[in-house]
This record gives structure tokens, sequence and C-alpha cells, in this order.
């Protein structure tokens, strides 16, 4: 069999694990979103357009493990990769999704269905860091938080709510931690300070095939139990997650967990459209 070229460019798909029973917001897949002009589509359809304005992806699937959300991935022409119900996280529905992949892939891009806001340039980068470096086995993108969000982060952890995730990484760009709460603790005096390393993490992510096949004969750890966040996997398992500094993309990354946030996504639709 022959060997890679290893000056070929990089083979990577996406994949948007999208579940239908969810205990927050069941089939959100499912719900309607009014975008420019008024004009009315699931959640689902919102995201592959997204997925599909990356460039340099092969490809972009839909995973899921419902008939209903597969029948609206093929009404707006995405290949379905049908998946266990019981896939814990997006990240190991994609794991499971990949046996089904008609085509090679070389990386795999997991786009999270609720993250039809997040512009193609940032995927891009983390497709762009993988190639440039062969050792990255998983990347995941972080913004620098603004003073604003600073204080909107903080202010959300002194409330008792879950504002974002905040990510601390080392002089290697590699993840040391993954939390709800806001990290690194900021004294008062550099709250609002630009300089602030304090980062907002993006949820999207990027695995060299190898690395998400491991990923769910992996232990589940406790800090990812006690914290909601599946990429903590790798870390308590010993496996380094490549942090990827993006640009602000100047607009909220707000991502569809709750029929609140509909009004909230539609309008921020709304202005991208407008400017």
């Amino acid at each position: 069999m022959a060997l890679p070229d290893p000056a070929a460019p990089l083979r990577a798909a996406i994949i948007i694990p999208a579940r239908y029973a969810s205990t927050r917001y069941p089939a959100k897949p499912l719900a309607m979103l009014r975008g420019p002009r008024q004009m009315a589509k699931p959640l689902l359809a919102w995201t592959l357009d997204a997925a599909r304005a990356v460039r340099g992806a092969s490809a972009v699937y839909v995973a899921t493990d419902h008939p209903l959300i597969a029948d609206a991935a093929t009404a707006a022409g995405a290949p379905v990769l049908m998946t266990p119900a019981a896939c814990a996280n997006g990240t190991e529905r994609c794991a499971a999704a990949l046996s089904g992949l008609p085509d090679p892939a070389d990386i795999i891009i997991n786009f999270q269905g609720d993250a039809l806001l997040t512009p193609p340039f940032v995927v891009e980068a983390l497709i762009e860091a993988m190639a440039n470096d062969p050792s990255i086995q998983v990347a995941t993108p972080v913004v620098r938080a603004s003073p604003a969000v600073q204080r909107r982060l903080i202010e959300d952890q002194r409330a008792g709510r879950v504002g974002g995730t905040t990510v601390t990484f080392g002089q290697h760009h590699d993840a040391l931690y993954f939390s709800k709460s806001v990290i690194p603790h900021l004294p008062p005096a550099r709250i609002g300070d630009p300089s602030s390393p304090l980062f907002f993490h993006i949820g999207v992510y990027a695995y060299r095939v190898a690395a998400l096949q491991g990923y769910a004969a992996l232990p589940v750890g406790t800090l990812e139990l006690l914290e909601g966040l599946e990429q903590l996997r790798f870390l308590e398992a010993g496996k380094p997650v490549r942090i990827v500094e993006v640009r602000d993309p100047g607009h909220d990354l707000w991502e569809l967990n709750n029929p609140e946030d509909i009004p909230f996504i539609e309008a921020i639709l709304a202005d991208r459209d407008a400017a």
C-alpha cells in the first residue's frame, strides 16, 4: 500500500453532531429560526450554512441518532451518518460516525450543532494549525476576552450563572485547564485590562482521526463530569489539546442552549446581514 504524500494537503471533513433528546431543549436541531429577510429554517440548516462556508473542508456531514433530524439534514442537502443514541457528547458522536464516512479524512472538525454563529475563519485557523504542525492531535480555538466580556463573565460568576467556558494554557499553547468558572483569577486591578490572560473558549474541535478514535476508549474523568466539558477527558488522560487563538469575530458567539436564546440569536443574524 502506498504511503500518504506528506506534502499533500490535509483532507478535512466537518461533522455536525446533532441529537434529538436534550434535557434542556428537546429537538433543538429542529427549532425554527428567522434570519435575513425573515427567512425561517431549522437551526440545523443554519449550522450547515455556517459549516459549508469553511474553506479547506472537503465535506460536511450530520451525525445523529434520530430519523427526524436525519430527514431535516437530507432536506438541507447534507449527507447523514447515523450514530447510537448512547453517545454522551459531540466528540463521542463524531467518533461513532467515523466508520460511516464515505471518503477518507485526515482530520475531523466537530462543528457543534448549536454553534451557527461560528465564523468560517475560526475553523480555518484550526485546519491551518494542524496542517502546519503534524504533532497536534487535538485543537480548539479561543479568543482573548475584551474588557466588556471580562466584566460580563465575572458578573455572571458572581451571580451564580455560567457565562461561558474559559481556558488557561502554557507557553507552547497546550491547554492547562478548561472551566465554566472564570480562570485565571483576575485581581480587581486587572479586570478590564485588555492584556489580561482571560480567554473565552469557542466550542469547535479539530482531531486527527487516531485521536478521535481513541477518545471513546478513554475513561470518563471526574473533572469532565463536574464541569460538563467533554474536552477535559483528553486532559485528564494526559492527552494535549492545542489552543489556537483567533481574532475577535466582532459579534457574540452565542449558542442556542434554551428557547429563550432564540430572539437574541435572531437579532445577531439580522445585524450581521445588515452589515
